[in-house]
C-alpha cells in the first residue's frame, strides 16, 4: 500500500511527487477465506462456488462472522497509516455542512411543516408551526432523541392524520429497511402503545382519523406482499388485509391522490404497472382497479376534480399524458391525449395545479420543468443557468396557487429552492444550500461533453474542475457512473466531491446506457441482452478523456455503488489496466447466483432488468459479464470494497465472496480491502456526520493510491 508519510503543501492540482512506499514485507497479511466447494446448479450447467459458505441469512454463523471480523481488522490495519489524512478529509467534508440548518417550510392545511438540524445533531428534527411561519414550534419527531443509543436509525416516512392530531411514523433500526410503525398523539405528546413490525415505509391515513393503511413485507424476500388496515387501539395481529399481491415480480407503494380524495395503491414491476384506488372516507371498501396490468404497459396517475391524469407509455415509448373521466379509466379508448409523445423528450413526473399542469422532462439528457395549461398546451419552460444541471419539483402540497416551488442544482451551484409565478413568470429564491468555509462557485467550471462509443452512440459526460484546470494530461480523474434501472445520474451539486476537486481532480459523471438520461431507448439499450453496453460505454468514456488530454492516464480512480458496483466490477475484469484505484460500494457482483434464487430480496422483481438465468439465452449472457464469475488470474488495480451486514438490496455475502475470490486469483500485490459495516445496510451509516466518515475513508484511499500528497 502506498503511504503518505510527508505533508507537502501542493499547488492547485496536487503534488505528483510520489511518497515513500512501504516495504511489501511489512504489509499486513490479508485474511484468506477457506475454500469449501459448493455446486450451484441450473438447467444450463453447474458452477462451483468455493465461497458460498459465507452466506448466512440469519447473520449468526460463527465461521462467517469470524471471517468478516478478520476482514475488518485487516482493513483497520491497512488504513491506520492513513488515519491522519482520513481525519483531515472528514473534518474538511463536514466543515461544508451548515450545522444549524432548516428546510423551507411548506404549507399543508393550517400548518407550515419543515425539517431542521441542531448544530451538533446527527438526525433531523421534524416540526411544524400553526397559522404562519412565525407561530409556535411544535416538534413532531426528534430524530436525535429517537436514535439515542442506536447504532443505526432512520425515519423512512411519517404521516399526519386528516384532523392534524395523530402522527404515524416508520423507523428502521438496522438498515435492512424493515420498518416498525409507531404512533403519537400530537395533542398530548404521548407515544401510543400500537407498534407494527416488519413493514415498508408507505403510510396513509383514512379520513376517519383512526385507520392507517400500510404494507407488510415478506420476512424472507422483503417484498411488500399485502396492504393492511390498522385501527388505533387494536391488536396489530388482527389487522385486516385490504389487498394481497400474488405476483412476486411486483412492488407496492401507497400514497394519497393530489386532491386527497383517494388512497392510491401503486403496483409496479419492471415492465408493467397497475394502480388501484380507494375513497379516503370509505376505508372498509375494496380497492378499485384504474386500469388492469398488462405486460409492457407502464403508467402512473393522479386525480383532479372529476378525472384522472395518466402518464402512460401506451403507444408512446417516451411516455405521454392523457386524461380520462371517472368511471371510464379501464377503457383506454376513452383516454384523451393532453401531451403528445415526443421521440426526443422523455416525460417523467407531473404536478397538477388548479390552473396549470407542470411536467418534468428530459431533453438532451438534462432534466427540466415545463409549465402547461390544464389542456396540456405548453406555456413556458423553467429557465436554467448552467450547461449541466438538474431541476426537480420541490414540495407543492396545495393546488390552488399560482406558485410552483422547485429545486435547482448544478455541479457548481448548490441546491437552490425557487418559487416561480406561473401567471407572471416572477421568480424568487427561497433558499440556497449554505456551504460554510468560503465556497465560491466562481472557482469552478462545469462542462458537458459527448463521447462517441465503439458502436457510434454518443455518450453524455458531465465534468467539474477548478477554473485553473489546463487540459494537458496532468489532472487525476475521478469517474462515477450508475447505469441501471432507468435511473438517471444527474449533474447535481455535491459538496463532498470538492475535497477531490480542490486537490486537482477532474470529476466526471459518465451518463452510460442503462440510465434514462436520453429517454427510454437509453434504458432499454443498457439492460437485459444489451447490458454490456453499460460497461463498454464506461470504458470508452475513460479512454476518450485520456486521448483528449483531459486527464493523466496514470491517475484514474473510478467509483460506483449497488448496480453501479456491478459496473465497476465488470470493467475491473474487462480493462484492469485502465484504472488505478477502484471503489465499489455495496456492489451487486454475483449476478447469476442471485438471479437463480427467488428467496433473495429483489430477485423476482428484476428478471426484466437482468434476465432470468433459468432461460439459456439469459444464463449465457449473464455469464459473460457477472463480475464474480469473470474473476481471472490477472493484475487488478487497488480496490476498496464496502458492504453492510444488514444490506437488504445487495446481500453482504456478494462483496465478501468477490473479495475472497479476487484475493485467491489475482496476480498483483495491489491492496484489496473489504470494509464491512456491521451495524448498517445498503445506505451505509446513518447520521449526517457519521456517514461522511466512510466517504473520507474512500477519498483517503484514492489519494493514497494515486500518490497525491495532501
Amino acid at each position: 500500500m502506498r503511504l503518505t508519510l510527508t505533508l507537502i503543501i501542493c499547488l492547485i492540482y496536487g503534488c505528483s511527487v510520489p511518497p515513500d512506499k512501504t516495504d511489501p514485507a511489512n504489509m499486513p497479511t490479508p485474511p484468506v477465506a477457506d475454500i469449501r466447494p459448493f455446486a450451484i446448479t441450473s438447467p444450463h450447467g453447474s458452477r462451483t462456488d468455493n465461497y458460498y459458505w459465507l452466506r448466512d441469512d440469519e447473520r449468526k454463523n460463527a465461521d462467517m462472522l469470524a471471517y468478516l471480523e478478520a476482514e475488518n481488522r485487516y482493513s483497520a490495519r491497512m488504513f491506520a497509516p492513513l488515519q491522519p489524512l482520513q481525519n483531515r478529509l472528514y473534518k474538511e467534508i463536514i466543515s461544508r455542512i451548515q450545522k444549524d440548518d432548516s428546510s423551507v417550510p411548506y404549507r399543508f392545511h393550517d400548518y407550515y411543516y419543515y425539517t431542521r438540524f441542531e448544530a451538533e445533531g446527527e438526525y433531523p428534527i421534524h416540526a411544524r408551526r400553526m397559522g404562519s411561519t412565525q407561530g409556535s414550534e411544535e416538534i413532531l419527531l426528534d430524530g436525535n432523541q429517537l436514535a439515542e443509543n442506536a447504532d443505526y436509525y432512520s425515519i423512512g416516512n411519517y404521516e399526519i392524520s386528516p384532523n392534524n392530531q395523530l402522527l404515524a411514523w416508520a423507523e428502521d433500526t438496522t438498515g435492512r429497511r424493515q420498518y416498525t410503525i409507531r404512533f403519537k398523539n400530537l395533542a398530548t405528546g404521548e407515544t401510543l402503545p400500537d407498534v407494527i413490525t416488519g413493514n415498508q415505509s408507505s403510510l396513509v391515513w383514512a379520513n376517519d382519523n383512526e385507520t392507517l393503511f400500510y404494507i407488510e413485507r415478506d420476512p424472507t424476500t422483503l417484498l411488500g406482499v399485502r396492504v393492511k388496515r390498522h385501527r388505533l387501539g387494536t391488536d396489530p395481529g388482527d389487522d385486516a388485509i385490504a389487498y394481497q399481491e400474488q405476483d412476486d415480480s411486483f412492488y407496492m407503494s401507497l400514497s394519497r391522490s393530489g386532491d386527497e380524495r383517494y388512497i392510491v395503491l401503486h403496483l409496479g414491476s419492471t415492465v408493467a404497472d397497475e394502480i388501484r384506488f380507494l375513497a379516503v372516507e370509505r376505508p372498509a371498501d375494496e380497492f378499485s382497479v384504474l386500469h388492469p396490468r398488462q405486460r409492457n404497459h407502464e403508467y402512473d396517475a393522479d386525480h383532479s376534480g372529476d378525472h384522472w391524469i395518466i402518464r402512460t407509455n401506451w403507444q408512446a415509448e417516451n411516455f405521454r399524458l392523457m386524461a380520462v373521466i371517472d368511471g371510464h379509466t379501464q377503457d383506454r379508448e376513452q383516454w384523451q391525449e393532453l401531451i403528445a409523445h415526443d421521440e426526443q423528450v422523455y416525460i417523467g413526473e407531473f404536478d397538477i395545479f388548479d390552473d396549470f399542469l407542470v411536467i418534468a422532462e428530459r431533453r438532451d439528457g438534462l432534466r427540466t420543468l415545463t409549465v402547461c395549461d390544464r389542456k396540456g398546451r405548453p406555456l413556458f419552460p423553467v429557465a436554467a443557468d448552467d450547461p449541466a444541471y438538474v431541476m426537480d419539483f420541490d414540495t407543492n402540497m396545495e393546488s390552488n396557487t399560482d406558485w410552483l416551488r422547485y429545486s435547482y442544482s448544478s455541479l457548481t451551484t448548490p441546491e437552490t429552492i425557487y418559487e416561480i409565478n406561473m401567471h407572471t413568470y416572477e421568480r424568487r429564491m427561497l433558499k440556497q444550500q449554505a456551504i460554510p468555509g468560503g465556497f465560491d462557485s466562481g472557482n469552478y467550471r462545469s462542462e458537458r461533453l459527448w463521447v462517441t462509443a465503439r458502436d457510434g452512440t454518443r455518450i453524455p459526460v458531465s465534468l467539474l474542475y477548478r477554473k485553473e484546470y489546463v487540459q494537458d494530461k496532468s489532472a487525476p480523474l475521478y469517474l462515477y457512473a450508475y447505469g441501471a434501472y432507468g435511473l438517471s445520474t444527474d449533474p447535481a451539486f455535491d459538496d463532498g466531491i470538492l475535497s477531490l476537486v480542490e486537490r486537482g481532480f477532474v470529476y466526471a459523471i459518465a451518463h452510460v446506457r442503462g440510465g434514462q438520461e436520453l429517454g427510454r431507448h437509453w434504458y432499454d439499450s443498457g439492460k437485459l441482452q444489451h447490458k454490456i453496453n453499460t460497461f463498454t460505454d464506461f470504458i470508452d468514456v475513460t479512454t476518450s478523456l485520456v486521448d483528449s488530454s483531459h486527464v493523466d492516464p496514470r491517475r484514474i480512480a473510478i467509483s460506483g455503488g449497488s448496480a453501479g458496483g456491478l459496473l465497476i466490477g465488470a470493467v475491473a475484469n474487462m480493462r484492469p489496466d485502465l484504472f488505478h484505484a477502484v471503489v465499489a460500494d455495496v456492489p451487486f457482483v454475483d449476478v447469476i447466483t442471485t438471479m437463480l434464487d427467488a428467496s433473495i430480496p429483489l430477485t423476482t422483481n428484476e428478471y426484466d432488468e437482468w434476465g432470468n438465468p433459468e432461460n439459456r439465452e439469459d444464463y449465457e449472457y449473464l455469464l459473460r459479464y457477472s463480475p464474480y464469475d469473470n474473476v481471472r488470474a490477472q493484475d487488478y488495480p487497488a480496490m476498496l470494497v464496502t458492504t453492510g451486514l444488514w444490506d437488504s438490496q445487495v446481500q453482504y455475502y456478494e462483496p465478501a465472496k468477490w473479495v475472497a475470490k479476487l484475493r485467491a486469483t489475482k496476480t498483483d500485490h495491489n491492496p484489496l480491502i473489504l470494509h464491512i459495516n456491521m451495524d448498517a445496510g445498503h445506505g451505509g451509516q446513518s447520521g449526517r456526520f457519521r456517514r461522511n466518515k466512510e466517504l473520507a475513508m474512500e477519498y483517503a484511499f484514492i489519494l493514497d493510491q494515486l500518490e497525491i500528497s495532501d
